[in-house]
């Protein structure tokens, strides 16, 4: 059984397309649990370090997001109030944990 030819590159055909790798839908459910586990503090911590990106690339020039609101100064706005929100929602979310482990 002669299997010349076969498993060899043929330019004309050229490379297969890669696979699709759902990596995003590995991190969205990584980011979801933390988020779980530490509730608003997480929320905040994901914030901050969204705000501190942004006002760094809107220093750096960048204007209109990729982002769905569009203008990086919304993008901020949006942020902070999330930021915000987080914060202010962290002694309620301890004052849960407090009463749901203290019996």
């Amino acid at each position: 059984m002669a299997t010349h030819g076969l498993n060899q590159f043929d330019a004309s055909v050229g490379h297969p397309a890669p696979a699709f790798d759902p990596l995003r839908l590995c991190v969205f459910t990584t980011i979801a649990l933390i988020s779980c586990i530490l509730g608003p503090v997480a929320v905040l911590a994901f914030a901050l370090v969204a705000i501190a990106g942004y006002a760094k690339a809107r220093r750096g020039g960048l204007l209109r997001s990729r982002c769905k609101l569009g203008d990086t100064r919304l993008v901020l706005a949006y942020l902070s109030v999330i930021a915000v929100a987080a914060a202010v929602g962290i002694p309620f979310w301890v004052m849960l944990w407090m009463r749901i482990l203290g019996g």
